[in-house]
This record gives structure tokens, C-alpha cells and sequence, in this order.
């Protein structure tokens, strides 16, 4: 029975050596509460590193048989590994970039091996538990290459990919030495999910760029299946946070603090220690509320919670020292003796306790430069069980697309920050209660079941979307099928595209011409079987081309034929009107102008605009504006534009390759029939073939033709072995 495999950097416990043996210590974190329902149940299990490196082989086989009985299992990393894997690529390299803190990115060649290095432990570690059915779940930036390691190996397993912190734009992603290996690493998955829509665009728009891989409306074409990109809003346990609220222990813990603060407005701040947070510029922003309303005076203060993290590594110990330099100076400047400005706590809360500051804080401030979701405002959210209470999130934080009724502020715009705190300050009762009840029914809601649930579910759509379009796929019994029906047949007919399914798109269309493997395949048809050649190429092109060869041609997507029977002359199959040209061309060169590397090309009774030599993202962009601009022209001119790879080309709707097609076949009787295309073009000759018909798509995408083909490579073995 197929089985689900949890995969992160951590599992979620903590290993722990204590007098002279190592205890594991749960993990309370969301993530480990949303999946306990997956991994705990049936044959699943978790994978990831147990947070302690273990050299000794009796301490490992015996970590591994306690660990078997928690559905878990480790992946052991050395000292080496950890420094340079963890601390190394994934948090010197991977993390500042991914948060825009570029000043901090380290490229290390010798980091980056190691991160190849501990992914394929991870592999190594999965593959010894996955069958070919299974699910594998992979979980966030350090595990980025582990999907496509997996599907090299197990080609059908089912791969998802969750990152939990923000992708970066292009811009920020190119600058990273390995960043092709990272991005078709990821592209290893069926599903590939990120907290915001933002992330998702960003991600897909690198891809694109910067591996060549197209998408549409979330999904990215690969060679032989298609991947689901998507935005998934991670939430909290929320009956969790809400029922800790009013549990006893809190409460007592709430009148214990609120006896010693009296009636004191609070504001709460918890962050893990990180530059991404921005806890100098809240601290400046909170200084500054001080300094303009003095009223304030003796009247609020911050519970400030850092929690440790990295505190030895340079940039980190800076920021501590910072933090602690700014707190001192707000409490030396402020305190009286009755009142402390800035109560500040360098370390982490139990859970209890981090209930009651919820409970106790008027107000949580949560202001991150950058952050991939953020937890704590949604845990803040569900602890107001008064219906009281305001949240300020930063506008850089996820959270903040779907919690619209907190008060969002720039964390950049001190002002505005300190601004949104005395807004915070002073609101209504009624007010407050109504933007938090509002962020309890989101946060609610969209809880992490739920989101667990959500994701998962997607896995088994992108599956059966996957499903669909392979069950039409070019599989060995399919091509023993034709192979056969080809031999057995007395009169046979081809009909081939060119660019796309005879061979490889390049920059310059020039360069696309045959090569000697190709025109044997062509001259070998030929010699069994009627060979169309039917292209959106101009006639000069492929009359050059194919010289001599017996073969018919239909250039121009059916303006022209030239038959074998006819090695001279071309012949006119649609007389038509080109006084249109005129008008569409000077539009067409108003976009060449606008975008370097595009250009026109005429053919006799077409334009073709390129852009496959133009900077990825910005072809697409000029397309689709000269795409709705051409579409609007040709209702008065009465032409059709036509969307093909990397060209978007005009002509008029009734010449098109299928009526080419069907034109040539006229009065003829073939007992075999084979159409081979790449595009939409090539639509037109499928619908327009009998229904005894093989038609082949190159590329996984929906198509009238009875199958698909992964590439023009596999064409050419299909052809070649026509011809054995």
C-alpha cells in the first residue's frame, strides 16, 4: 500500500545528550502538529537530520530503533556537514538571499558541495523507506535539489515541494553561482507550493528566465509532464492557542504579571534573533512614539522576546549587541521607578507562558523586513478570547495578505510605525473588536489542518491532470502499434511539422536546418511512404533545405505546396489579398523597437513576430500586448493570429495547415496516416485528419491529436524505426 514520507531539514524532535545518553524532546512547533495526522498514521513515516550530530554506530542503531517506534527515521549528518551544509550554503547563502539581505550572501564553492553532498543523503536516506507509489513531501530551502535527485530514481513516485520562507525575485535569485542546479532541482516535483502568490510569481518568473521552462496559469511545462505552482497560507493550530488562552494555568500566570504592571497599555514584540526581523527599526519606531508623546510616559511599555539563534556567527552577534545597545539606551533615557519602558527577555518561553503574553499584550507588533508567513501574529490573533486586542503586521510579512483588518504598515516607514502604535493605542473598544473578530474567522478558518488538508488534496488533482495527459502518451506498445500498421500499409502518408518535432528550437531559425541523422530519416520515409513536410516556414527556406528530396511540401502553413512530381515550381494554393501587410507590419516594428532582440519575419503571405532571442519574461509581456493589439486589427482586416512557440504570427483565418492537408489528400485513398506537430498550428491538421488517424503532439499539453510525444528526439526514434 502506497505510503506518505514527510521530508525536512529537522525532524520534529530535538536530540539531546544527557548523561552519557542521548533523550528526545518533542517538537511543539505547527508544522509538526499539522502533519502528525499524516505521518503518525498507517506505514508513513518522517525523515530529517535529529538535530545532533552521532558518530558512534551503537549510539545511531539505537537512536534509529527509538525513533522507528515515533514513525520517524534519521538522517545523520557529520560536524562538516552541519557547518558547512546547515550553517554554511543554507543560511549564508540560501537564507539572505531568499530574505533580500544580499549584503550578507556567502558564495562558497566548498558550501555549495557540501549542500549537493547532504541532499543526496537525504535521498540516500528516503530511497532506502520509498516505494514507486509513494508520496514523498519535501519541506523548504535546504532540501531544494532532493526533488529532482528523487524523480531521477523513482520516475513515478508522486513529489511535492513546500517552501516555508519567501522566494526571491530575479533579480535577487540570479545572483546565486548555482542557481539553474537550485531551480531544476525544485522542478523535480509534481507540486511546488509557497506561502503567497508573490512567491509563486517570482519563482515561476526565474524558472522561466533562467531555465528556459514555460508556464501558463501556474503550470510549468517540463519534457514529459507538467508541474503545479501554487500558494498555499500555512495557519496555526488554532483551538490550540484559543484554548490555552483560557486554560487556569495561563490565567494565574496573567494576574501574576498584570498585578505587577497595573493598568499599563502593552506591546508585544517575539521574534527568533534575525536581520530579517526588524527589531532595530521597531525599537527605533517604539523610541521615537516616546519622544513625541510624552503622555505616554508611565502608561505603556514593550515585552520584548528574542529568542536565540546563530548568536556565534558574526552578523548575528552585531545584531544582539545592537539590540541590546538600543534597549539600554530607551530604558536609561525613559525609566523611572515605577515604570520600564522596555521589558526585554533574551531567550525562550514555555508554552503557557507565551499564552499569558499574548493574553496580557493590548497590542502585538510584528514587523519583519521580510519574512515567508509569520506565525505569531496568527497566534496572537487566536488568543484573544476577549475579542479585544490590535494586531500591527508588516505589509513584508505573508500573513499579511490574508489578515487585511490588522493595521498594516511599512516597517521601513518609521513613521508610519509609529504612527499605527498610537492609532493602536487609542482605538475603540469597538473597533478593536470588530478587526479582531474579522482576523479570528480568517485565521480560523484557514487553520494548519486545513491547510495541510488543502495540500494534499492539490497533490492528488496535479496527479490526475498528470494522469490524463500520459494516458495518451507515446509508450512502446503505442509505437509497436504504428510500426506495424506503417509496414502492413500499402499506401502510406506522412504529414511532419518542422521546427519543434524534426528538431530543436535555437535562437537564430536560421540555424534550425537539418542535420545528416535527419535528412536520412526523411530520405528513408521517402522511400516507403508519401512525406509531407508541412511548416510555417517560408518556401524559399524549406525548398533550400529539402532539396531534392521526394518528398511534398506545404510552406506558410498552406499558401504554398510544391510536390515531389514538381521539383521546380511552387504552386499557390491560396490566392489572397496581402494589402493588409502594410498596416500590421508598422505595428509589429513599433514592438521591435520596444524590445530588443525581437524581429519580423515576411513571408509571402504571413508576418511572423520572434522573440525567442528576447530576455525571458519581457517576450511574453510584448506578446501578449501585440497579441490584443493584432487581435483587435484583424477583425477588420479579416485575418487570424496565431500563437506559436516563442512567434506570434498573422494571416488569413482560411489558410491554415489543415486545409493544406486535407486539399492534398483529395481523391486520394492512403490506408495509414501519421501527423507529427508541436503547436497550435498543428491543430488545425489533426482535427482535420480521418478518424483512423494516428496524430502525435510533441509536449504534454491538452491537444486534438490521439497522443503526446516528450520531444522531437523521441520523434526521430519513432520515424527511424519506421524505416528499419
Amino acid at each position: 500500500m502506497a505510503k506518505t514520507i514527510i521530508v525536512s531539514n529537522r525532524l520534529p524532535i530535538s536530540l539531546r545528550h544527557r548523561n552519557g545518553r542521548f533523550e528526545f524532546k518533542p517538537s511543539a512547533g505547527g508544522l509538526a502538529t499539522g502533519l502528525g495526522s499524516i505521518y503518525k498514521s498507517g506505514e508513513n513515516i518522517w525523515i530529517g537530520w535529529p538535530g545532533n550530530t552521532v558518530e558512534d554506530p551503537e549510539q545511531r542503531a539505537e537512536i534509529i530503533l527509538e525513533l522507528h517506534d515515533l514513525k520517524m527515521a534519521p538522517v545523520f549528518l557529520s560536524k562538516e556537514d552541519v557547518e558547512q551544509f546547515y550553517e554554511g550554503f543554507s543560511n549564508e547563502t540560501l537564507w539572505p538571499a531568499f530574505h533580500y539581505f544580499t549584503q550578507y550572501m556567502v558564495y562558497n564553492p566548498e558550501h555549495w558541495e557540501a549542500y549537493v553532498r547532504v541532499n543526496q543523503k537525504f535521498c540516500d536516506a528516503i530511497l532506502k523507506k520509498a516505494d514507486p507509489d509513494d508520496t514523498i513531501w519535501v519541506h523548504d530551502y535546504q532540501l531544494l535539489l532532493l526533488p529532482q535527485m528523487l524523480r531521477e530514481v523513482l520516475p513515478d513516485a508522486t513529489i511535492a515541494f513546500f517552501q516555508h520562507i519567501p522566494f526571491p525575485s530575479y533579480e535577487i535569485i540570479r545572483m546565486i553561482p548555482w542557481r539553474k542546479q537550485l531551480l531544476e532541482g525544485v522542478c523535480g516535483a509534481d507540486l511546488i507550493g509557497f506561502h503567497t502568490y508573490d512567491d509563486m510569481r517570482h519563482f515561476l518568473s526565474a524558472v522561466g528566465r533562467i531555465t528556459g521552462l514555460s508556464s501558463e496559469s501556474g503550470y510549468i511545462q517540463a519534457e514529459n509532464r507538467i508541474i503545479n505552482v501554487d500558494s498555499f497560507p500555512m495557519g496555526i493550530d488554532y483551538d490550540k492557542f484559543a484554548k490555552q488562552a483560557k486554560s487556569k494555568k495561563t490565567q494565574n500566570i496573567v494576574r501574576e504579571f498584570r498585578n505587577q504592571i497595573l493598568d499599563q497599555k502593552l506591546i508585544l514584540t517575539i521574534d527568533r534573533l534575525d536581520y530579517s526581523k526588524g527589531i532595530p527599526q521597531r525599537l527605533h519606531a517604539f523610541n521615537q512614539l516616546l519622544a513625541e508623546h510624552k503622555e505616554l510616559h508611565g502608561k505603556v511599555s514593550m515585552i520584548m522576546i528574542v529568542v536565540p539563534s546563530r548568536d556565534k556567527v558574526q552578523s548575528y552577534k552585531e545584531l544582539k549587541e545592537e539590540i541590546d545597545l538600543l534597549v539600554g539606551r530607551i530604558n536609561s533615557d525613559y525609566s523611572t521607578l515605577n515604570w520600564v519602558p522596555v521589558h526585554y527577555f533574551y531567550r525562550s518561553f514555555p508554552f503557557e507562558e507565551l499564552s499569558a503574553f499574548y493574553n496580557l499584550a493590548d497590542i502585538a507588533l510584528v514587523t519583519p523586513l521580510r519574512d515567508g508567513m509569520n506565525l505569531v501574529c496568527k497566534e496572537y490573533v487566536a488568543s484573544r478570547t476577549n475579542q479585544n486586542g490590535v494586531l500591527i503586521l508588516s505589509e513584508m510579512a505573508g500573513a499579511s495578505k490574508e489578515l487585511q483588518d490588522a493595521i498594516l504598515v511599512n516597517p521601513n516607514d518609521q513613521q508610519g510605525v509609529v504612527d499605527a502604535i498610537y492609532q493602536a493605542l487609542t482605538m475603540k473598544p469597538a473597533e478593536q473588536k470588530d478587526r479582531i473578530t474579522s482576523l479570528q474567522s480568517t485565521v480560523k478558518k484557514y487553520d494548519i489542518f486545513q491547510w495541510v488538508k488543502v495540500f494534499m488534496d492539490r497533490i492528488e488533482h496535479v496527479k490526475e491532470k498528470q494522469a490524463e495527459l500520459t494516458s495518451k502518451d507515446v509508450d512502446t506498445k503505442v509505437i509497436n502499434e504504428i510500426d506495424k500498421a506503417f509496414k502492413k500499409a500499402e499506401r502510406p502518408i506522412l504529414f511532419l511539422d518542422y521546427d519543434g518535432t524534426l528538431t530543436g528550437f535555437v535562437a537564430n531559425p536560421q540555424d534550425a536546418k537539418p542535420d545528416a541523422e535527419l535528412k536520412a530519416i526523411i530520405k528513408g520515409l521517402s522511400q516507403k511512404a508519401e512525406v509531407v513536410l508541412i511548416s510555417g516556414r517560408d518556401k524559399d527556406t524549406l525548398g533550400t533545405w529539402f532539396k531534392g528530396f521526394q518528398i511534398d511540401m506545404i510552406a506558410e502553413h498552406g499558401v504554398w505546396v510544391k510536390r515531389k512530381s514538381n521539383r521546380a515550381e511552387w504552386e499557390l494554393y491560396a490566392d489572397v489579398d496581402d494589402s493588409w501587410k502594410e498596416d500590421i507590419r508598422n505595428v509589429m516594428e513599433y514592438y521591435v523597437l520596444r524590445t530588443p532582440g525581437a524581429f519580423i519575419e515576411e513571408k509571402h503571405h504571413s508576418l511572423v513576430w520572434h522573440y525567442r532571442k528576447v530576455e525571458s519574461g519581457l517576450g511574453d509581456l510584448r506578446m501578449r500586448e501585440l497579441f490584443s493589439h493584432l487581435k483587435y486589427m484583424a477583425r477588420g482586416h479579416n485575418l487570424q493570429v496565431l500563437e506559436g512557440n516563442m512567434v506570434l504570427e498573422i494571416k488569413r483565418p482560411d489558410i491554415n495547415k489543415g486545409r493544406a492537408a486535407t486539399a492534398l489528400m483529395k481523391g486520394q485513398e492512403f490506408d495509414f496516416i501519421l501527423a507529427i506537430g508541436d503547436d497550435w498550428t498543428d491543430e488545425d491538421t489533426f482535427k482535420a485528419m480521418p478518424k483512423n488517424a494516428y496524430t502525435i503532439r510533441v509536449g504534454y499539453a491538452y491537444t486534438q491529436a490521439n497522443y503526446n510525444i516528450k520531444s522531437f528526439r523521441q520523434v526521430r526514434n519513432l520515424l527511424g524505426k519506421l524505416i528499419q
